[in-house]
């Protein structure tokens, strides 16, 4: 059977006014069995008329965070290390230094192949998950921050606001930072606008294989698996392309220009890189042919602010026939992509004082996408002996690391149980470092 293929449409402007009725179309031509599809907008749609001076971008970048990655031959995990705030300007100056800077390459695929070689090597710096959007306020279609889709039944029924599920995030990227696999917070469409700056590059796993991906990770982190059985959502597994086609797993490729949309379907497993430095808006957005995923999506139970919507407004609203069964736990059914597992949908998250018109002003709940990173403490008046400083501390720390091979700490993050703390949710030790800067707090992998 054939592997679903990444579509590509160009929508007119008459076309792209309608954001939801287009999704359907799409659908209807079978853009969602690959997991994956790209949209050029008409020429007509100018997300920021303005223009994209980076002096002119005026946004503090609270949580970047280092992305360290150890492993081999296609199998790794991603750390990721909470840095002290940037300005965007501070960034861009980043990410054009040497070390960080995109390498000299032909096309597209080889700069994929260094991509793969020198994954272990210089951790970028990514500014993911920055609450916000550069779209004018007055674009009227395709605004990533109003979509107007049926996910803003939450905020409308339960005045609840998750940045970066139903309010925009951005994503400020440099040579070689990553988005490990994962499918959306409770399996919901995803949209990605590249504003600006250099390529991205993504994999897709068409939904029907979504569970092949699930247990090839099983199989490589067993302990991960036994500590949280929806370990992928903690946003820190990559599986290189080679080691997919090794293992029977179909997938797609297609890498993502400036001014162009990518948008992910439900239960499409997703990854992929960024090929220098760059811009891009996000968010997540829900259709009706969604809520059977909703309901059914697995949920990371590690730590109490991971993203978990209730569903019951999607089933009481679109599904009143099965609303009773469902409140009762009897909701039979099988998985959208899973026709071989017959079993009850869950029961709705909800409290026993749960009143669906809530009176309280609209508030954010600081819920997470993904792990949350460390939290490298600074120690006071700790003073420095033989002229150590921050960066030669962790070079010392991580070359006494288990497991190292050619300098790299290869079975750091795969050789037991993921600890479970509100530091770090990897299988290490906390690292504590002298900083030469104060680090800031919170935030989240995406």
């Amino acid at each position: 059977m054939a592997t679903p293929r990444i579509m590509v449409f160009r929508p007119t402007w008459e076309e792209f006014q309608d954001f939801s009725a287009y999704i359907d179309y799409m659908e209807s031509k079978g853009a969602h069995k690959a997991g994956l599809v790209k949209v050029v907008p008409p020429p007509e749609w100018v997300p920021r008329k303005q223009g994209y001076d980076v002096k002119d971008i005026n946004i503090t970048i609270r949580t970047p965070i280092s992305q360290i990655v150890s492993g081999r031959q296609g199998i790794y995990q991603q750390l990721n290390i909470q840095k002290r705030s940037l300005t965007v300007q501070e960034f861009y100056e980043k990410a054009k230094q040497e070390r960080h800077c995109t390498p000299k390459h032909f096309d597209y695929a080889d700069i994929e192949k260094k991509f793969w070689k020198n994954i272990t090597y210089v951790a970028p710096i990514y500014g993911a998950d920055v609450p916000g959007s550069i779209t004018d306020p007055d674009v009227k279609v395709w605004n990533i921050n109003c979509l107007g889709t049926i996910l803003d039944y939450v905020n409308m029924d339960y005045n609840i606001s998750i940045a970066g599920v139903n309010t925009a995030y951005l994503y400020f990227g440099m040579w070689k930072t990553t988005f490990a696999w994962h499918t959306e917070d409770m399996d919901l469409y995803s949209i990605n606008y590249l504003h600006f700056g250099a390529p991205k590059t993504w994999y897709a796993i068409p939904p029907e294989h979504g569970r092949k991906l699930e247990k090839l990770a099983e199989r490589y982190f067993p302990a991960n698996y036994q500590e949280c059985k929806a370990f992928l959502r903690h946003k820190m597994t990559l599986i290189s392309t080679q080691v997919l086609k090794a293992n029977g797993i179909p997938f797609n490729k297609i890498t993502q220009e400036p001014g162009e949309i990518m948008i992910t379907f439900p239960y499409g497993y997703h990854a992929g890189f960024n090929h220098g430095f760059n811009c891009a808006e996000s968010t997540n957005f829900a259709t009706e042919r969604w809520i059977e995923y909703g309901k059914r999506a697995s949920v990371c139970c590690c730590q109490p602010d991971m993203v978990k919507i209730s569903m019951e407004t999607f089933v009481r609203r679109f599904q009143p026939e099965r609303y009773e069964r469902w409140l009762r736990g009897e909701d039979f059914g099988y998985h959208p992509e899973d026709p071989t597992n017959y079993y009850a949908a869950p029961k709705p998250m909800l409290p026993k004082n749960f009143k669906s018109k809530c009176l309280e002003p609209t508030c954010s709940i600081p819920q997470k996408r993904g792990c949350a990173p460390v939290k490298i403490v600074k120690k006071k008046s700790t003073k420095k002996t033989g002229g150590e400083k921050a960066k030669d501390r962790l070079k010392s720390v991580w070359s006494k690391l288990e497991g190292r091979e050619c300098g790299i700490a290869t079975d750091l993050l795969i050789d037991g149980p993921v600890q479970n703390t509100n530091k770090i949710r990897f299988h290490t030790r906390t690292i504590e470092l002298l900083t030469d800067t104060p680090v800031c707090s919170g935030g989240a992998v995406g």
